[in-house]
């Protein structure tokens, strides 16, 4: 790749802070934002203002998007054709993995070609050594463009079909926010009674790090569809979330969250697997899906 710069489109927190890791790498910017004025400090720092989309669209090969959701990117592109020709465009706006793909087809066929990507840090840690970035679409153009996408974070390429990115993004996402929703209404549980939630904090460090000792086992369970139920089965743990449930009841706080792992653990044991692992919550997890 000749071009040794890019254009960003999407001036958020994100798109600030993937501008700027560029700019102290030394790679030359073209920016375009819809409010003008985000640009105005990012200009300040070094980058370059495009006028117009189509402006901005000229000035690289490689167009990354910092924006709401794919409708966005349609509202912003469509109207700009052939200027879409030969571009590289690296969506990294959150949404679902069809979509990407949709994304995709509609970009091929104005000439252009998606790498879809899931930035998995905030943005005061894009760019740094914790940064990485999930992207799928075409192995020839990632490997292309690598040494660019890897100003931001370390790239994981994750295979051609565009909407393997976004699967991976939006599962981690989907581990991630329930993790935190279960902090606050732990937090919630413990607060009734006059407790600190930062006293819970330590408490909860055990706990997470006690979790995330048991992952790759689970995997194991989970990827053979043999769950045993020596250790911990779905009886046992279904009688904890019926207990988390009514404590949270009883206290007075919403009981939706562990209502519905309850209702995980009583459909398991409706479909027989009271005295499997309670890995074996997956089967009923998937669904229509298995």
């Amino acid at each position: 790749m000749n071009d040794k710069g890019l254009t960003m489109i999407g001036l958020g927190p994100m798109g600030q802070a993937m501008v700027r890791s560029y700019l102290a790498a030394g790679r030359p910017v073209t920016v375009w934002n819809r409010t003008a004025s985000r640009a105005d400090e990012l200009v300040a720092e070094g980058a370059t203002r495009a006028g117009t989309v189509a402006e901005a669209l000229a000035a690289h090969e490689v167009v990354l998007l910092s924006l709401t959701d794919y409708q966005a990117m349609y509202d912003l592109l469509a109207p700009e054709g052939e200027a879409l020709r030969g571009r590289v465009v690296v969506n990294l706006s959150s949404d679902t993995p069809e979509r990407t793909r949709v994304a995709a087809e509609w970009l091929a066929a104005r000439g252009a070609e998606l790498i879809a990507g899931g930035v998995m840090v905030p943005a005061p840690v894009v760019g740094t050594e914790h940064s990485f970035v999930f992207y799928s679409g075409s192995r020839p153009t990632f490997d292309r463009i690598e040494p660019l996408l890897a100003v931001i974070g370390r790239p994981d390429y994750r295979g051609a079909d565009p909407g393997l990115a976004q699967l991976y993004y939006q599962a981690l996402l989907d581990l991630f926010l329930t993790t935190l929703s279960g902090f606050l209404h732990a937090g919630a549980l413990l607060g009734t009674a006059g407790v600190s939630a930062e006293t819970l904090v330590p408490y909860a460090q055990e706990n997470l790090a006690l979790a995330s000792s048991l992952l790759a086992e689970s995997a194991e369970y989970i990827d053979s569809g043999k769950h045993p139920g020596d250790k911990a089965n779905v009886l046992m743990m279904g009688a904890t979330a019926e207990h988390v449930h009514t404590a949270s009841r009883d206290a007075g706080i919403d009981s939706a969250l562990p209502a519905a792992v309850k209702a995980l653990y009583d459909r398991a044991i409706a479909a027989g697997h009271a005295r499997d692992s309670w890995t074996s919550l997956i089967e009923v997890i998937r669904g229509k899906a298995s």
